[in-house]
């Protein structure tokens, strides 16, 4: 008997529908992009920071408001002085001068000026002035223009359109600023008509204001003035850090108005390096912060300096301009000043001279004050203990070593210029003395004599010009 089986078959694979065989997509990553993010908050930060730049220069600081805003030190210092308005320059406007004397003396009292280096003020000489005060000396400090409580910018009027669309955009926001937001609306409700002619016209007047860069030429001319308005002359000058260098030509040709010159640390570069005040990052850096002002002074100019004296240089030289004005004068300085020969020339000859030099402040910097001393070899050579910049502890170490060195000299000899009379003036005194001759003439042939009337009428004119300040008894 047979015997039938069935064999199990494998089940054979269906084969499913054809599909295109393309490689697997790899999943998208869920997260942020790190990189995306960080890339649009620095440029948002940096537009937010451009724009907050940009309109902070436009829309400067009211001066007063910058003068309230300082430390009571420096409110104080400037209501010690007065300002004193002098020309740069023919055909340009005058700028005014600040000048700080602590108190007020007679003819008798010897005149010193000083004039400070790069990077600094009147402010840090306040205790030298107060000290030559105490001492007899009438102590006077000055400002350049660009330093200080003097002008650092002018005002000038320039012809033309600005270029560029930031200049545009600028002079439109001046007009902003000037006429008011709905200024052109207001115009075409009165008149019908777009004010284009008056834009344009404006638009092609600005006003720019520049920095007060001057050179040693131009800084000479304001000391003059300074010296002539205050009545200094004849005056002690004392010259410190770089000033040497700015004056040196103004001191030789005018010889006759100085007594004596003293110099305190004059080197050939200033103790402030001017390119810290240059740099776009650096100057930021360091004059942002008081920290790293306060530790660039003490690393270059003096150790021993006060943090209020510091700091309040660091606020002149930030508020209205101040940087820039300094860097321009910077700029202008001359460096290759030769103190062996301004020092032999013809005006400075027989001029007394005094070198004080700070003895502690390195090697290098003693070598330096030995080569002035070369060069200097009839100048009178003292050591201070403080550093290149005055400080507070050796204000009165300073002090009486100038008062010293004026005490060794003979007195000065003031001499008072009659001033002319004015042409009106003048016209009016004629005609009253004629009229007064003829009356006296007069009366003495009917009385045969007046000679109280005649001495009264005197004395009335005499006091009559005195009001005016011309004098005593001109004519006399």
């Amino acid at each position: 008997m047979a015997i039938i089986t069935e064999e199990e078959q494998e089940p054979q694979a269906i084969n499913p529908p054809h599909k295109s065989t393309s490689p697997p997509k790899p999943k998208s990553d869920e997260r942020p992009n790190v990189f995306a993010f960080w890339f649009y908050f620095t440029a948002i930060v940096s537009v937010i920071t451009f724009f907050t730049v940009f309109f902070a220069s436009l829309l400067s600081s009211d001066p007063r408001s910058w003068f309230r805003s300082l430390p009571a030190s420096l409110r104080q210092h400037y209501s010690g002085g007065r300002t004193i308005k002098v020309q740069t320059a023919p055909g340009r406007s005058p700028i005014e001068v600040f000048t700080f004397e602590s108190g007020l003396f007679g003819s008798d009292a010897e005149n010193v000026l000083i004039i400070h280096g790069f990077g600094i003020s009147s402010y840090s000489f306040g205790g030298i002035v107060q000290s030559l005060d105490s001492n007899g000396v009438r102590g006077i400090a000055i400002d350049l223009p660009g330093n200080g409580f003097s002008d650092k910018s002018t005002v000038e009027i320039e012809e033309g359109a600005a270029s560029g669309v930031l200049g545009r955009f600028r002079d439109v926001l001046g007009i902003i600023r000037e006429k008011g937001f709905f200024w052109a609306f207001d115009q075409m409700i009165e008149t019908g008509q777009i004010p284009f002619e008056e834009v344009v016209t404006r638009l092609s007047r600005r006003e720019v204001v520049r920095p007060i860069e001057l050179g040693s030429e131009e800084i000479g001319r304001v000391l003059g003035e300074v010296i002539k308005t205050m009545g200094l002359a004849p005056l002690h000058l004392v010259l410190h850090d770089s000033s040497l260098a700015m004056v040196a030509d103004w001191v030789r040709e005018n010889s006759g108005l100085v007594r004596s010159v003293t110099l305190i640390d004059t080197g050939r570069e200033p103790a402030l390096p001017p390119w810290v005040l240059e740099m776009p990052v650096i100057r930021n850096f360091v004059l942002g912060y008081k920290f790293t002002y306060d530790r660039l002074i003490k690393l270059c100019c003096s150790k021993e300096i006060g943090g209020l004296e510091a700091e309040a240089e660091r606020i002149l030289l930030n508020g209205r301009d101040g940087r820039r004005s300094v860097v321009g004068m910077g700029r202008k300085m001359n460096y290759t000043f030769d103190i062996a020969e301004w020092g032999d020339s013809d005006g400075l000859r027989g001029m007394p001279i005094q070198v004080l030099w700070s003895e502690g402040w390195s090697k290098e910097w003693s070598a330096v004050g030995r080569q002035v001393a070369e060069a200097l070899p009839r100048a009178n050579f003292v050591s201070h203990s403080g550093g290149r910049w005055p400080q507070e502890d050796t204000a009165d170490e300073i002090a009486q070593d100038i008062s010293k060195f004026l005490s060794s000299l003979p007195k000065s000899v003031r001499q008072t210029e009659e001033e002319p009379i004015p042409e009106h003036i003048q016209t009016m005194l004629d005609e009253a003395k004629s009229n007064h001759d003829n009356h006296h003439h007069h009366h003495h042939h009917g009385h045969g004599s007046h000679d109280h009337h005649d001495g009264h009428a005197h004395d009335h004119g005499a006091g009559y010009m005195d009001a005016y300040g011309l004098g005593h008894r001109w004519g006399s």
